[in-house]
């Protein structure tokens, strides 16, 4: 299970380090693309807030509360 003796990979200074398999190289830039996706999504919604530029508490627009302000 952890040995596997006659597999490829590097070794170096008594270390060998296997390649991946494809699935994992693929699983992982998916997960690394939904995580950035993520990111850049909630930066667009709470950006202005955490930068300061507006507050949490002003509110879009009007929608029709009949405040008058």
């Amino acid at each position: 299970m952890g040995g596997g003796h006659g597999g490829h990979g590097t070794t170096f200074k008594g270390m060998t380090l296997h390649a991946p398999k494809r699935w994992h190289s693929v699983t992982g830039k998916g997960m690394c693309a939904l995580m950035w996706f993520w990111v850049l999504y909630r930066a667009k919604q709470d950006g202005p807030v955490v930068l300061g530029w507006r507050h949490p508490w002003d509110g879009h627009d009007d929608h029709g509360h009949g405040d008058g302000h």
